[in-house]
């Protein structure tokens, strides 16, 4: 979900699109002195009617809810990010997060609910650690702190770690503040597993923050000791655009810092989403991550997101998130390749590695103008010999897709609920939809927990897979031919 600020106080909000004629970019460039055009993506089919009532679930044959467990106070606030391990599934909401156990995935039950505000709360977990991401300005790095400008230099965001080995009562162990604060984090093993590191995206700076100054095209890198997790700290910032990154557009987000990045460790490869940028990273030295590649879509993308590689690291897919996940732009008006996924190959090895643009996806179906809906977070699917994504659209709902043609990628299977609202614009729909150990669970913003099953002669392998702990944006690998 895109950032915007207040006038002296930096928070997170979703808006309108102020005119259907909001979009971005899509000149392929690796850097400027190769720079490559988009090639015209083909005519779509039109949209699928199939806008349900309010409230109303449509889905595929194959695709079916088998639980829901609504939010409740003190955690009605908007749900985010989910992270697994175990039995174990851990929910971000804007007000803390909650700790679910699914060894039942059709009857859920709430371990823990931790307050702590802070936007988003981005999380991920690690061992008996877990982190949170803090990108609203707050009086300090409490559980118990209070709305406070970015312009105060005392004010904090940044990183949150708890200690979950209880997992009926987490402890709040540290805090490490980041420049610009930590909209997103990405957890990457050390080599010698003695530490982990979070790399941090945040983005936004004002001349006015004293924390978050332009220019800010960095990210945040902390360190953090497995075996003295208090010890965590920031160890690099590496300037990931020293030439200065998209400088934006009528239509596109200009780069200031990163919104998220995928990182696949076992292959020492990175991809960043960073607003008006798609990036390569190579992150074999954790400490340094290296830009080897760099592509930026001047034609249809307006702010880029996030990303997801396949299981053999040959392709990546870019989610667009125009209008800031706050505006419905799943319609024939705004059409099939705006708001969307782009799909890219990669190829070449080492540095030369590069990305060329194959396609776009966007799920096939209108929504009502009164549903926000635009591509967010999704997560790989382990398919065997296939490469198949799980994705949520907000109140677009959730999409299953096979991009194993990269050139043609087709749904094959959706479940979506119904608008909040028939005739009134309101904001919410699934935040994050991913696959874990068989089952597919959803953080709905408004709805709370969904955990669906799919049911695919297609998909069947991907049963056979199984995760201690996942992280969708720290990409694992898994069996393949």
């Amino acid at each position: 979900m895109i950032r915007f600020h207040k006038p002296r106080l930096r928070q997170l909000r979703v808006v309108a699109l102020a005119t259907t004629g909001l979009l971005v970019a899509s000149a392929l460039v690796a850097p400027a002195s190769n720079a490559q055009t988009v090639p015209q993506a083909a005519p779509a089919p039109a949209l699928t009617n199939t806008i349900p009532g309010v409230d109303e679930i449509v889905s595929s044959p194959n695709l079916r809810q088998i639980a829901n467990v609504p939010k409740v106070a003190p955690l009605d606030a908007t749900n985010s990010d989910i992270a697994f391990q175990g039995k174990y599934a851990f929910a971000g909401n804007y007000n803390g997060f909650v700790i679910y156990d699914i060894s039942r995935p059709s009857a859920p039950t709430v371990k823990a609910r931790v307050l702590c505000p802070g936007s988003q709360n981005d999380i991920s977990v690690h061992g008996d650690l877990l982190f949170l991401s803090t990108d609203s300005s707050r009086s300090d790095d409490s559980c118990n702190s209070t709305t406070q400008g970015a312009d105060v230099k005392g004010s904090w965001e940044g990183i949150k770690v708890f200690d979950i080995k209880d997992k009926a009562n987490p402890r709040y162990i540290k805090s490490v503040e980041t420049a610009c604060g930590s909209h997103t984090h990405t957890l990457v093993p050390g080599k010698d597993r003695k530490a982990i590191y979070l790399y941090v995206s945040s983005y936004s700076p004002r001349a006015e923050f004293p924390d978050c100054q332009p220019p800010h095209d960095s990210i945040s890198i902390i360190k953090v000791p497995v075996k003295k997790p208090t010890d965590a700290a920031v160890v690099a910032t590496p300037n990931l655009f020293p030439d200065g990154g998209f400088p934006g557009s009528q239509t596109g987000s200009a780069t200031t810092g990163c919104h998220d990045i995928t990182a696949y460790p076992s292959k020492d490869l990175a991809a960043g989403a960073c607003m008006g940028d798609g990036i390569l990273l190579d992150i074999k030295n954790r400490e340094a991550p290296r830009v080897i590649n760099r592509v930026r879509d001047e034609v249809n993308f307006a702010f880029w997101h996030s990303a997801t590689f396949n299981n053999s690291g040959t392709k990546v897919i870019f989610t667009d998130e125009l209008g800031g996940g706050g505006a419905a732009t799943c319609n024939e008006t705004v059409g099939p390749n705006r708001g969307a996924d782009a799909i890219y190959d990669i190829a070449g090895r080492g540095d030369a590695r590069t990305m060329t643009f194959r396609s776009y996806y966007k799920i096939p179906r209108a929504n009502a103008d009164t549903e926000n809906c635009v591509a967010h977070n999704g997560s790989l699917i382990p398919v065997l010999g296939k490469d198949i994504m799980v994705q949520a659209w907000y109140q677009g709902g959730i999409s299953v897709f096979d991009f194993t043609d990269s050139a043609n990628p087709k749904e094959i299977a959706f479940w979506e609920r119904g608008p909040l609202s028939a005739d009134t614009f309101v904001g919410g729909g699934t935040w994050s939809a991913y696959y874990y150990n068989g089952h597919i669970y959803s953080n709905d913003m408004v709805k709370g927990l969904d955990v669906l099953e799919l049911n695919d002669w297609r998909t069947w392998s991907a049963k056979l897979t199984r995760y201690q702990e996942l992280n969708v944006q720290t990409q694992p690998s898994y069996l393949g031919w």
